[in-house]
């Protein structure tokens, strides 16, 4: 019993440990603009002046939600359309090389993202996609695109061959028993792979904040790294937290949502 006691404590600690951030953003966003370096545990008194000034109308702020869902919800569609296939053809096919694809697909995403900048501000220049979604939405479809990758072929080496070959014995092509028997019993790889995905997408923040420079067109992060104060010196530490909980809450959401199918799809692929 009191192995299993300290297991949950330890358990219990890390996720405190985690929480801790997210808690703090929460009660500063809801402490008054004079109190927000007061130490409390809990805002007092209350306010919503905070959220109302990250949804002043002169921010953006809530067009900057709208384009982060249209870049993350485009990106995870492109990805997931391209790594399937592609972590398929890895995870079945048998050539000269394949370990060494994997290897540089994965090489791909050690790249930080601001030695990517001076290359891709370069190339956007002259093809005229300056101040465009798909500035956005080509760099972020690469960058998700190694893991996404990874992980859907982790996922179909772990299903047996003979699924294919009972298709195909039954007048299947290799495409159609990929489209009609791999694909569906692939759905909880595929759609946790979707989540962590979407997740990555939304958080993107380097390339978004170079390549974009109108309002109308930044997404969330990138509008509330630049919230102003009433002054030219004034940090709006308030707004910005009030900001990041809002961002935060629709990936909280959508984990809370689909938890489930999230851990059917990290524990599936195996023989039952």
């Amino acid at each position: 019993m009191s192995v299993l006691r300290w297991r949950y404590l330890g358990i219990a600690a890390i996720v405190l440990y985690c929480l801790a951030p997210f808690y703090w953003m929460l009660v500063s966003s809801l402490r008054r603009t004079n109190d927000i370096f007061d130490s409390g545990p809990l805002p007092a008194p209350l306010s919503l002046e905070s959220y109302r000034a990250a949804f002043a109308e002169g921010n953006g702020f809530l067009r900057a939600l709208l384009n982060s869902f249209v870049v993350a919800g485009v990106t995870t569609v492109l990805a997931l359309a391209v790594a399937t296939v592609a972590a398929y053809a890895l995870a079945r096919l048998e050539f000269r090389g394949k370990n060494l694809v994997l290897a540089l697909i994965i090489a791909t995403s050690m790249f930080p993202g601001i030695s990517l900048l001076v290359p891709l501000l370069e190339l956007f220049s002259g093809i005229g996609w300056i101040n465009t979604y798909q500035a956005m939405i080509v760099p972020s479809v690469g960058i998700v695109l190694p893991l996404a990758v990874w992980n859907l072929t982790a996922f179909f080496r772990q299903m047996p061959h003979e699924l294919e070959e009972a298709a195909q014995i039954d007048g299947c092509t290799p495409a159609g028993a990929f489209r009609r028997v791999i694909l569906p019993l692939a759905a909880p790889g595929v759609f946790t792979t979707a989540i962590i995905t979407f997740i990555a997408a939304w958080n993107e923040f380097i390339i978004a904040l170079s390549v974009v420079n109108r309002t109308e067109l930044k997404t969330a992060p990138v509008i509330t790294s630049q919230f102003t104060g009433t002054t030219s010196f004034d940090s709006p530490f308030g707004t910005q937290m009030a900001a990041g909980v809002i961002v935060t809450i629709p990936l909280v959401v959508l984990v809370l949502l689909f938890q489930r199918r999230i851990v059917a799809g990290l524990t599936a692929g195996g023989v039952k």
